[in-house]
């Protein structure tokens, strides 16, 4: 395929004790971290904002929460605009969870303990009943902790039940639910000082002095779903998928709105937050192989219909407290924000797409792809305020993408890529009235790599050179304070991987990236800034950006059950806002793990951090004061029982 596609396989994750998306994609190039508001996954990708591609089983799945990983065969980072078969958004790329599936005949279950008194407990329970046609996967998690965070606390449980059946030589029928419930504090970080994070431990708070009752995010997500699959003979198969889902948030939270440098003080505000959404997609897939001239062509034909309402209510009260810069004295507040709406509507957006793809096989060593897509996305937002308009608009959208792969032998291929994707002026959000005519962002991908097989296909390498570039994105005129859509944000990158097997028992991971990503062309100035205003944004780098990233993880196998490994992460500096005046510091943290296997037990241990190096892991994305520290050196010990 003409496109870079970084796989994180189930292994690596058990190794890295992995529970968290954060704590996955670290190790992928080209990821920037968010603390997405301190209640969902958000990341950048390739420089541009991720918030709203994820994906499950390639259905949509952008509500806003923090995932579970016990139900996580792998994750995928699909690279690049994807909207030829995913649809809108996805400028930088998306991330695709794979779920556990029935088909396999073990079962195990999991206790794991931890620093800051973490505890979670999980299981997997499959068996096969080949005579009937039948399979069934029940996979679930309970987990309680404290954090390295002063207040932060984590209530977590997640269940996920399947069920396989096998409706004749030709068909199969999967159904799928899970459930997922999600309580923690609400953590935006620590405010900044000079143009850097403030100088402060790790566990600093700016919040309430009772932050466990009345800073907190409760997340709850229910989904149900079907997947149909019929092959009619061996050149033709139909897929047909669907998922329903309900999300909702309570999600109150305090944080810093402002500093006064001068002073030495930081204001307080408070934010109560409901969200209530629901929506289903559908998603039917005709995969046809067939020769025609002599060529082969596989040939992928697909409809996809969804709908999403999303009710939200937003209270926001400036001003609550301040506090000291440096070591506050945190005020006890009360959890309900008094205050008029700031936002009050039900959001409606429908989907229609449709799309084509061929993948031709020209010779033996030139393959061609090429594939087009067109979406009608109706946005609604039916406004509850007094003198408040409702909106309407709709979208339509074509998505190319043509590529042409070049395989000089089994071992090696190179390719180049076109793409390009476009994302609604609400892609994640209810319309609103500064954004409502405003027509659609588009990303143009333009990439050139090569994929590597070494050690006789034991090892992996690839390597990726690209340029994005995002138009029409809503930029504030300075003159007006209205949105208009003119700007251009472009990322210049590279991205490097060598991932498989190397001699004498050693497994590696490793990647690194550099990311040029720039604001090209913008009229938007930032006075987000402490002390410096009106910073023009135009030639500023994207904000949580490395230019430079890099991860290697090295495992080796001793043999009679024993393992031990060890990882560097390293990130170089990034920019909390756009102006680009508040820097998060580049950072390098060790991590290693050691582990023994004897008959159906499993032993491993974890250590985070090793040299208790003191970092910032992630900042807001858009506000200087919002940033949050790493975590310090942790313990995890994994214990798993496998029959």
């Amino acid at each position: 395929m003409p496109q870079t596609v970084d796989v994180i396989p189930a292994q690596l994750m058990r190794d890295q004790a992995a529970q968290s998306l954060e704590s996955v994609l670290r190790f992928v190039p080209g990821v920037g971290l968010s603390h997405g508001d301190g209640q969902r996954d958000q990341v950048t990708l390739r420089g541009f904002s991720a918030i709203s591609d994820q994906y499950i089983d390639g259905l949509r799945d952008d509500a806003l929460y923090f995932r579970d990983l016990s139900n996580i065969e792998q994750v995928e980072v699909v690279k690049g605009p994807a909207s030829v078969l995913y649809g809108r958004g996805s400028s930088g790329g998306l991330i695709n969870r794979i779920t556990k599936k029935p088909g396999i005949n073990k079962s195990e279950i999991t206790a794991q303990v931890g620093s800051w008194r973490q505890r979670r407990a999980e299981a997997d329970l499959a068996r096969v009943y080949a005579d009937a046609g039948l399979a069934f996967r029940v996979t679930g998690a309970v987990e309680r902790a404290d954090s390295y965070r002063d207040p932060q606390f984590l209530d977590r449980k997640a269940f996920a039940p399947s069920l396989q059946a096998r409706l004749g030589a030709n068909t199969r029928l999967l159904l799928q639910a899970e459930y997922l419930n999600d309580r923690r504090v609400t953590d935006f970080g620590v405010p900044s000082y000079k143009g850097r994070p403030v100088d402060a431990a790790p566990g600093a708070y700016y919040g309430a002095a009772n932050a466990a009752n009345v800073d907190t995010s409760e997340a709850t997500v229910k989904a149900i779903g079907f997947t149909l699959q019929h092959k009619f003979g061996d050149t033709l198969r139909l897929r047909n998928a669907l998922r329903r889902y309900d999300y909702t948030l309570a999600r109150f939270n305090t944080l810093v709105g402002a500093v006064n440098e001068s002073a030495m003080t930081a204001s307080l505000s408070r934010t109560q937050l409901r969200r209530a959404e629901n929506g289903w997609f559908n998603q039917t897939e005709l995969a046809n192989t067939l020769t025609m001239g002599g060529i082969e062509h596989q040939i992928l034909y697909g409809v996809e219909l969804g709908q999403q309402n999303k009710d939200q209510v937003n209270r926001t009260k400036t001003g609550v407290a301040t506090v000291a810069l440096f070591n506050p004295v945190l005020p006890v507040l009360a959890r309900d924000v008094l205050a008029a709406p700031a936002t009050d509507n039900l959001g409606t957006m429908k989907t229609a797409s449709a799309y084509v793809q061929d993948l031709i096989t020209l010779s033996p060593q030139w393959k061609a792809l090429a594939g087009l897509r067109y979406d009608r996305f109706n946005q609604q937002t039916i406004e509850r305020r007094a003198g408040q308009t409702n909106l309407d608009r709709t979208d339509h959208a074509k998505s190319p993408r043509v590529g042409v792969v070049y395989q000089p032998s089994a071992a090696q291929s190179w390719y180049t890529s076109f793409s390009k994707s476009f994302q609604p002026s609400g892609e994640a959000f209810p319309l609103a009235a500064n954004n409502a005519q405003i027509a659609p962002e588009e990303t143009t991908n333009r990439e050139v790599g090569g994929k590597f097989d070494l050690l006789d296909g034991e090892l992996t390498a690839g390597a990726s050179l690209f340029r994005l570039e995002r138009t029409n994105i809503k930029a504030t005129d300075p003159a007006t304070n209205r949105l208009v859509p003119i700007g251009t944000q472009r990322t210049d990158g590279l991205e490097l991987t060598l991932t498989g097997q190397l001699p004498e028992g050693w497994q590696i991971w490793s990647g690194y990236a550099w990311l040029d990503a720039r604001v090209t062309s913008s009229p938007a100035v930032d006075n987000s800034d402490n002390v410096i205003k009106g910073v023009r944004v135009q030639g500023k780098r994207a904000t949580l950006t490395p230019r430079h990233s890099a991860n290697v993880w090295l495992v080796r196998d001793f043999g009679a059950g024993l393992r031990a490994g060890a990882g560097l992460t390293y990130v170089s500096d990034r920019f909390a806002n756009p102006g680009n005046t508040v820097v998060l510091p580049g950072f390098a943290t060790v991590d290693a793990m050691m582990g023994g296997r004897l008959g159906q037990f499993d032993l491993q241990l974890n250590l985070r951090n090793l040299f208790d190096k003191r970092y910032v892991v992630s900042g807001h994305g858009t506000a200087p004061n919002l940033n949050l520290p790493g975590s310090p050196r942790s313990a995890q010990l994994t214990a798993r029982y496998a029959f």
